[in-house]
């Protein structure tokens, strides 16, 4: 199984943008697109390691219920070009969201949507700038307070045992070993008993080269360790840790063995903006959207159309 999807086979298209990077130089982000341009935007937001193609499923949905639906490769995932500034500390994935509502023109209309980093983007780009998000949905990294609380839990490092991995030098060589092996154990430790070869092989396109893996293995680097952190981002990397201030949904798999699904369940105690609420969805991983899609869009198209 290749990650070759087939873009009509899902309703999408395929387009790119130039947004500017930290010092004010332009680089390409490229992405799958749905809708009509003329709605309002829709941008979803994906995590590691997978690509823009995991929202495959949910794309149709929203644009159907009347959305522009953008879904980028993240900095650095080619085919998205790997930004000249070195910065990819989660805070400037929120910057990036901000700057793509810029570029391709939406309004105060539009709503955000992140799994794994793409959730921490949200929280930061929305909290940034909420005049330009209506509404925010995060999946799988709950938001700031709780995934804090989270990681003073031993159950949650041993979980997370991946992310110090990945800070060392040798996470460089060992990562795309065997064609990516490394890759596949982690889908089957966080969404057990799910096949997500497609999903892994789509990634591993991603890795088009040794600099598209550096640039993914530094969003663990920069973000956990603060020496690497550029200064320029102090107040977007803070605004990953708050909770956006317009109605958020959050859904978490009830089985993720990636971010504690007991710590998940505190997340209510959070929401404090009418119209928000959590979901625990049943029988699925970190890859919910993926493993559930139909409960998982249901939940998304309820929440982005009320009023």
């Amino acid at each position: 199984m290749t990650g070759s999807f087939v873009p009509d086979d899902f309703g999408v298209r395929k387009g790119s943008i130039s947004i500017d990077d930290v010092d004010g130089k332009p680089f390409d982000v490229h992405y799958l697109e749905a809708g009509s341009a003329t709605s309002p935007l829709a941008l979803c937001l994906h995590g590691y390691p997978d690509s823009a193609w995991t929202w495959r499923h949910l794309m149709p949905e929203l644009a159907n219920a009347g959305y522009h639906v953008i879904a980028p490769f993240s900095r650095g995932y080619a085919p998205s070009q790997v930004p000249s500034d070195g910065c990819f500390q989660a805070g400037v994935l929120g910057l990036d969201a901000n700057a793509i509502h810029e570029a391709i023109g939406a309004d105060s209309e539009a709503i955000i949507i992140g799994h794994d980093w793409g959730a921490m983007a949200t929280y930061s780009a929305a909290s940034l700038e909420p005049t330009r998000w209506r509404r925010a949905i995060a999946a799988a990294v709950m938001p700031g307070p709780v995934a804090a609380a989270a990681f003073f839990s031993y159950d949650q490092l041993k979980l997370s045992w991946y992310m110090f991995f990945q800070l060392t030098a040798m996470a460089d060589a060992f990562v795309p070993l065997n064609n990516y092996s490394y890759i596949e154990r982690l889908w089957q430790d966080w969404s057990p008993g799910f096949d997500g070869g497609a999903d892994i092989a789509a990634f591993t396109d991603c890795m088009a080269s040794p600099d598209n893996l550096t640039a993914a293995l530094s969003y663990y680097r920069h973000t956990l360790v603060p020496e690497l952190q550029d200064s320029r981002l102090d107040v977007a990397q803070g605004a990953v840790f708050s909770i956006p201030p317009m109605p958020l949904l959050y859904l978490h798999g009830e089985n993720d063995g990636c971010m504690s699904p007991d710590m998940a369940r505190t997340v209510p105690d959070y929401l404090s903006v009418d119209g928000s609420r959590a979901v625990m969805v049943p029988g699925t991983g970190h890859f919910l959207h993926l493993e559930a899609p139909e409960v998982v869009n249901a939940e998304i198209i309820s929440f982005v159309t009320e009023s």
